[in-house]
């Protein structure tokens, strides 16, 4: 198996509802968002995926939330926007544009978002 991963950064607004504390208020996070692909064959020129080619993938993702207050988004308006939340976001939105993209030979084995430089949350499937 081979693994490629990515770290790229974004800064937004949030506040997480149904919390008590200091988070249910609005604030902001410079965030660092990491993704590691993993897949068993390489292309023709010997890479799983090109770092360029996962950078475009993340980019979309990453745009809409950017100076955002992430609440205000879907699916956000619905579910708390808690580093958790959106490590799954980022799962899922880089494996559909990857399944495209690959024909499913390239998936995402997890993606860890960075709150802060000591405070994560990773999903993975």
């Amino acid at each position: 198996m081979y693994e490629v991963t990515v770290e790229r950064g974004f800064s937004s607004g949030h506040y997480l509802r149904n919390y008590k504390g200091k988070c249910e208020n609005p604030h902001g996070h410079n965030y660092k968002v990491k993704i590691t692909l993993q897949g068993k064959e390489l292309d023709a020129a010997g890479l799983l995926l090109d770092f360029k080619d996962l950078k475009h993938v993340m980019r979309p993702v990453i745009d809409r939330l950017d100076h955002q207050m992430i609440n205000d988004l879907e699916p956000f308006t619905q579910i708390n926007p808690s580093a958790e939340n959106l490590a799954r976001y980022f799962y899922d939105e880089t494996n559909k544009q990857l399944a495209e993209m690959t024909g499913s030979r390239v998936r995402v084995k997890d993606c860890t978002i960075y709150e802060t430089d000591t405070t994560t949350a990773t999903y993975y499937e």
